[in-house]
């Protein structure tokens, strides 16, 4: 494999594609269909994609669910006191504090803006009502990469846990391309899959790709004989950091954490034996089991972190096809989806989704590589 270059990625995106709000109906979006073997492309709504899913075969979803991870407050020590403040929250550090404490605290690795107020030891509140601060924010460590290490505090008495007290005071955190005065949906029901786990929370971003379902196609698919099966994988970094290296293959993964279960696992299993297709709905499904496959060499029930870099000639061992959403230009996603085609080939797809003006990103159009 040839050394590949950031800008071999690259594509030309009009602004106006980029997608700032869903359709109306989750699976009215528009989706291409490439068969690998043909190299034809199809166009359809998301709707039809019924009819290219075979009874047999096994639909891997990701039901992390997102939490309002966007904490807008200020900070009260230090120089800049009162200075308003940004945080989104990427990833719990530790366990929730005891049952038998009033306080409880939680320790969490952010991304904070301005980052500069980050000092060791700097003090923050949020939620402000009548003078009081629903939760309270220090910094502990800064973070090699630029993120901070913060240890919150919140009354426990009046909040069953942590995210009980997000979904009080926070913000659902939707993309920076997605303009917040442009967003004319309820981005708490829209931003989030149909089949979000409410055990399952956790992720700062939506696995997108899963948002073109509705309640009645997944009763269809699964009335065709198609098998639906979890997993998990908590959205944070590793998905969307940007790469910053011109050879790709310098670039680092963050790693995210995920779990597989036994039933999953047996479907999979199951499905590989028989030549059965398996199909992930997302990047993040298929990191998952490739990540699985990658430390194991099969696909286990487990709970662990992936930090697997999909891109060039990588060998997929598990999945067959993918749904995923247009990406952005030089990202890894792109790069994911490039490696289950070609990469010629899927900027060949990605222009003519330009030329036929779909719709890009995470409120945007669907694309079904089989």
């Amino acid at each position: 494999m040839k050394d590949l270059k950031l800008q071999d990625y690259y594509f030309e995106l009009p602004e106006h594609l980029i997608a700032q709000n869903p359709t109306d109906k989750r699976d009215e979006s528009r989706l291409m269909l490439i068969n690998r073997t043909s190299g034809e492309i199809t166009h359809k709504h998301f709707y039809n994609i019924i009819d290219y899913l075979n009874a047999g075969d096994v639909l891997i979803v990701n039901e992390s669910k997102v939490f309002p991870a966007r904490l807008i407050g200020e900070q009260v020590s230090g120089d800049d006191t009162k200075s308003a403040i940004e945080f989104l929250l990427l990833e719990s550090k530790s366990a929730s504090g005891s049952a038998s404490s009033a306080n409880s605290e939680e320790i969490w690795e952010i991304i904070m803006k301005p980052g500069r107020k980050g000092r060791v030891g700097a003090m923050f509140s949020f939620g402000i009502q009548n003078g009081s601060a629903e939760l309270k924010a220090e910094i502990l460590e800064n973070l090699e990469d630029g993120n901070k290490l913060v240890k919150f505090s919140y009354d426990k008495s009046k909040y069953a846990n942590f995210f009980e007290m997000l979904d009080e005071i926070g913000k659902i955190p939707l993309p920076p391309y997605i303009l917040e005065d442009n967003v004319i949906i309820d981005a708490k029901e829209r931003y989030q899959t149909v089949y979000a786990n409410d055990d399952k929370t956790g992720s700062a971003a939506a696995p997108t790709a899963g948002l073109h379902f509705t309640p009645l196609l997944l009763e269809q698919i699964k009335e065709k004989g198609v098998l639906i099966c979890p997993v998990t994988l908590h959205v944070g970094l590793g998905t969307f950091r940007s790469v910053k290296t011109e050879n790709i293959a310098e670039h680092k993964m963050h790693d995210e954490w995920y779990s597989i279960p036994q039933e999953t696992a047996d479907a999979i299993n199951a499905a590989r034996q028989e030549n059965r297709r398996v199909i992930a709905v997302g990047t993040t499904s298929c990191r998952t089991l490739e990540g699985c496959f990658a430390k194991y060499n099969e696909i286990k029930a487990c709970e662990d972190r992936t930090d697997i870099y999909i891109y060039g000639d990588y060998k997929f061992n598990v999945i067959n096809g993918l749904i995923t959403n247009f990406h952005l230009p030089e990202s890894t996603l792109l790069m994911l989806v490039s490696a289950l085609y070609t990469r010629e080939d899927m900027l060949r797809a990605y222009n003519l989704a330009v030329e036929k003006e779909y719709r890009f990103f995470s409120f945007g159009d669907s694309m079904f590589i089989f």
